[in-house]
């Protein structure tokens, strides 16, 4: 076998891709040095080619002499079989193994006399493969399983899952509103949107008719000067973030002179209402702004005895990540580094009482004590409006956060995510966060993934899993080399789906997986197969097919006009969007001239389909008219979720994120809304529209039902 061939073999044994079909659908061969650095970045011993016959050999050798797979899933409690290997001289020793169940509860087993189903040769030595079978059905749950054959041992666990995940018994048919936390706007938010907002908003929803509010993650970030404000890019994806914290719902605030003292002063008054009449979020002067006062109310809170301390003891009891967190947080501020270029054994985890502030450690256990206490008081009003919040799961962390931090051993170090070339981006994306490795997730039975969805899923309705494709594979760049050298590493969609279903269905949540991009033919079956729900993005599929009508919309959908990533439909009609991605660089010449003539043939098929099937009385190129008739378009079909973006109601151009862009070309994550929550509850063309379409959702206003 030469170098070449070893290199391939090797890939597909640590589960990389060694060639991928682009979005023309050209078979991409991937560059062999990309492969090599992937291998190493997860764990192969390769310096170089030389090294590579021989870590083929020591990693075949690793598959066979590993007694068991470290999980397995049983779907709906039934255990298909166990794949036992064994060196052939314990061929004959009876198995025995324990069963330890969620619940507690202890089972023993023992096979004789199994029949071999597999034999291989590995270095000279024969081993052979048997499989267990379990007798009985196993609860929904997660379970430990030993295994015990002669000497060897192994230990694996069992997610017992239900097929699909949560779904209601009735048939529903929900609408709901989306905007950005960040973007809201109310009377007394401080320049940009709280958790008391996110409340307000699900009021005025639930009486509107709405069954949901969907916004961006709501997960830490830094706020400092230059910091990445992306909400797709977090310190944590199990913490909220603090910046959201609402100074007004405070308790400690009623009796803090010095926080009243600065709340009440000329100066931060001003300062309050600059913001307030910013367009952008100004993400370093609000944090500072607000940390003021948190800082006051904390000393406030330590200083002073009141029935509030032991609710927060037992916060932190039963929450003892906070604490870790707290330090890290304090670590960092006394610092002033990333956690990369902190000293040993600092950066390995380890901190000491003198790599800290003690005021910074209890300001942040103070603070994460206080989002979590109005985020469940928003989802607690959102629930009494008869809303379910609509949450967004990012796929990454920040490589400088928390989690990489405390858990680098489940991320990959070496490599980004990223996106293959396409039309639009030819040179492929680099999304900078880090991917997990799917082999230690295995290993350490997927508690970092499993504390993810918890920490979501404690507060969610509905839950958006941003880039599902990624269950499956991800698009990895290995550290180095440009995003158009990247390769796909797959991970075990079984787990993670059993995962995510027995979570929903505990949980009693609706999942919705995000499909947008290049989706391999086998995700959507697989996500139907489970219960989840997909995107259908108007936008999205007419750009597709640009001279047919609007392909159907199954049940299984959220349906929309746009994303936060794409135009508002004002800038999608009137064509402003092509001409600001020509300004942006995102488009030459001869491509701006092929966008406007596709957006000439998009807008006569779909004038001409509204009229015919009756939502647009008139051949109308008014664009409100045009909208109103594709929100009527999707509310009438049985998606189970029609969410309308609040901007489109008011004619917003200006998208929330351009991608792929940096900063310094536009302000991605920071445009405020151009009305407030007040303002725009009160405007007749919001109002207007979501009557109509809480009519049509509800059935209570007669017309038909598109199938």
């Amino acid at each position: 076998m030469d170098n070449t061939t070893c290199l391939g073999s090797l890939a597909r044994l640590y589960g990389i891709q060694t060639a991928y079909y682009d979005v023309n659908h050209r078979r991409q061969t991937a560059d062999p040095e990309a492969l090599l650095l992937m291998l190493r970045a997860l764990g192969a011993p390769v310096t170089d080619s030389r090294d590579i016959p021989a870590a083929l050999r020591e990693k075949r050798q690793a598959i066979w002499q590993q007694l068991t797979e470290p999980v397995h899933v049983a779907w709906d409690g039934r255990l298909n079989y166990i794949t036992i290997r064994l060196p052939a001289g314990l061929a004959n020793f009876p198995l025995a193994a324990t069963l330890r169940l969620e619940s507690g509860e202890t089972r023993h087993y023992e096979w004789r006399d199994l029949a071999v189903v597999n034999t291989a040769e590995i270095e000279r030595n024969k081993h052979v493969e048997k499989r267990l079978l379990l007798p009985e059905q196993l609860p929904i749950g997660y379970h430990h399983l030993n295994v015990e054959a002669g000497q060897k041992h192994a230990a694996s666990l069992i997610i017992a899952a239900p097929t699909k995940a949560y779904d209601t018994e009735e048939v529903e048919r929900r609408w709901g509103v989306f905007l950005p936390l960040y973007a809201l706007r109310t009377r007394n938010s401080l320049g940009s949107g709280d958790f008391a907002d996110l409340a307000a908003l699900s009021k005025w929803a639930g009486q509107k008719g709405a069954g949901a509010v969907a916004t961006l993650p709501l997960l830490p970030t830094f706020a400092g000067t230059g910091a990445d404000p992306s909400p797709y890019n977090p310190i944590s994806r199990r913490l909220w973030n603090e910046y959201y914290i609402s100074i007004d719902a405070i308790p400690e605030l009623a009796n803090c002179s010095a926080a009243q003292q600065i709340l009440n002063s000329s100066q931060f008054c001003k300062e309050a209402v600059a913001l307030r009449e910013a367009k952008l979020v100004d993400y370093p002067r609000i944090a500072n702004l607000k940390r003021r006062l948190l800082e006051e109310l904390c000393r406030h809170f330590f200083n002073h005895t009141n029935h509030r301390r032991e609710e927060f003891q037992k916060f932190l009891t039963a929450n003892p990540m906070i604490t870790d967190y707290a330090l890290f947080r304090a670590a960092g501020e006394k610092s002033g580094t990333s956690w990369r270029a902190w000293p040993q054994p600092l950066r390995d985890g380890t901190i000491h009482e003198c790599d800290f502030d003690e005021s910074s450690r209890r300001y942040h256990e103070y603070t994460q004590w206080l989002a979590q206490e109005q985020m469940a008081a928003a989802a607690e009003q959102a629930r009494r409006s008869g809303v379910s919040l609509y949450l967004d799961l990012p796929q990454g962390a920040h490589p400088d956060g928390y989690d990489v931090w405390r858990n680098r051993n489940v991320f990959l170090q070496g490599a980004t995510a990223g996106a293959p070339p396409d039309t639009v981006f030819t040179r492929g994306q680099d999304w900078a966060f880090l991917p997990l490795h799917p082999h230690k997730l295995r290993e350490q039975g997927y508690d970092y993934t499993i504390a993810c969805l918890r920490h979501h899923l404690k507060y969610a309705g509905i839950l958006r899993i941003d880039h599902m494709m990624g269950f499956h594979r991800l698009f990895c760049i290995p550290q180095g080399m440009s995003p158009d050298k990247g390769v796909y590493l797959r991970y075990p969609a079984e787990e993670l789906y059993a995962i995510l279903t027995l979570e929903s269905c505990r949980h009693r949540a609706i999942i919705v997986g995000e499909d947008l991009g290049m989706v391999p033919s086998y995700v959507r079956p697989t996500m139907k197969r489970h219960g989840l729900n997909r995107m259908y993005i108007l936008h999205y599929e007419l750009a597709g097919r640009p001279q047919k009508r609007p392909p159907p919309i199954p049940r299984n959908t959220a349906a929309s006009l746009n994303t936060h990533d794409m135009p508002p439909f004002a800038a999608l009609w009137d064509g402003s969007e092509i001409a600001e991605r020509r300004k942006l660089g995102l488009l030459d010449a001869k491509d701006t001239a092929t966008e406007q003539k596709r957006l000439v043939i998009i807008k006569a098929a779909l004038t001409d389909y509204l009229h015919r099937h009756g939502w647009l009385n008139e051949r109308s190129d008014n664009t409100r008219d045009i909208l109103k008739a594709c929100l009527y378009f999707l509310s009438a079909s049985p998606a189970r979720l029609v969410l309308v973006n609040l901007e489109d109601m008011w004619g917003e151009k200006r998208p929330q994120n351009v991608p792929g862009i940096g900063r310094e070309k536009y302000p991605s994550w920071r445009r405020r809304s151009r009305y407030s929550l007040e303002e725009f509850c009160r405007m007749p063309e919001v109002n207007e529209v979501l009557q109509e379409l809480n009519g049509l959702r509800s059935g209570n206003i007669s017309g038909k039902v598109i199938r």
